[in-house]
């Protein structure tokens, strides 16, 4: 019943044009940011944990913010799944930093495109894919009737998309090792065993070390990607910066250190559209885990 209501939502806002569907999504966004709820507490406790130094009535209003961009996210996802191909491509206006991917590709070792929950991520990966041939890490969605159109949605500009598992990893060195290009969420919390504690705006955040280990083995260069917002739903501005060296350093904890540090490069010049409601800190040292509970604010 669910996956059926969520069918039937996309392609409900897949019928809006996009200066239409992002104010209906603020609108969505405004009510999640003045009632109680999940989206509002995580978004709260993250950002008084990542910005300990603002006012209060500063970081109320990144709060405010944040949610009511989460929304334009949750109305533009179905234009961005099921529109055809050509129409979602042209809601792109401007693209930085092209270019030394571009030049990055022409040296045969591939190239890596981290692209963290930042702005409209869904467009990094079909912009992407339409341009060059790319492989990217998928993992299924909880409402298992909702993956098949997920992966047409995905694939339709020509990515491949393979799972999170061994298979997938063989997958994504394989698709370097031809000079192509591959995708992953650098933001997104591993399994245990995959990754180490390495600072995120001040705080251990559990960071994957899958991305760092392709660096090394294929020496293939890393651009952090992202699909900024544009407003009045003007369409969408990509850029790509490409990583510090230090991503590929062969001590892991290193490595992982100048992961989370270009992720927080990146959210430092948008911090509005970074998805602040995702559990980022959910995993913690020692084998704890932070549920997030209101008691869980942090004094200021």
């Amino acid at each position: 019943m669910r996956a059926r209501i969520a069918r039937l939502v996309l392609r409900i806002s897949a019928l809006l044009p996009l200066p239409v569907a992002h104010p209906v999504g603020a609108m969505t966004g405004w009510l999640l940011a003045l009632f109680p709820n999940r989206q509002r507490l995580i978004s709260t406790i993250n950002i008084r944990r990542c910005f300990p130094d603002l006012d209060e009535p500063v970081r109320r209003q990144l709060v405010r913010r944040s949610l009511i961009e989460t929304g334009k996210t949750a109305l533009e996802v179905g234009a961005l799944w099921l529109w055809p191909r050509p129409q979602v491509l042209s809601l792109v206006k401007k693209v930085s930093g092209e270019e030394a991917l571009k030049e990055a590709l022409a040296h045969g070792n591939g190239a890596i495109i981290a692209a963290p929950h930042l702005g409209a991520w869904e467009m990094v990966g079909l912009y992407c894919s339409a341009q060059y041939p790319m492989t990217s890490l998928y993992r299924p969605p909880r409402m298992a009737e909702l993956d098949k159109m997920i992966r047409n949605a995905r694939e339709r500009c020509g990515a491949r998309l393979v799972p999170t598992d061994a298979s997938g990893v063989r997958a994504l060195y394989k698709a370097l090792g031809a000079g192509e290009l591959i995708g992953i969420l650098p933001d997104q919390i591993p399994n245990t065993g995959n990754g180490l504690f390495a600072p995120f705006f001040g705080n251990d955040a559990y960071t994957m070390v899958l991305l760092s280990r392709l660096v090394q083995k294929t020496r293939a260069a890393v651009f952090f990607t992202y699909a900024e917002r544009l407003p009045r739903g003007h369409g969408f501005h990509l850029h790509f910066v490409k990583a510090d060296t230090g991503i590929g350093d062969p001590d892991p904890l290193k490595a992982v250190a100048a992961l989370n540090r270009g992720v927080e490069q990146c959210v430092r010049s948008l911090p509005e559209q970074y998805q602040w409601s995702y559990r980022r800190f959910y995993m913690r040292p020692g084998g704890q885990l932070f549920h997030y509970n209101k008691s869980d604010l942090p004094t200021t």
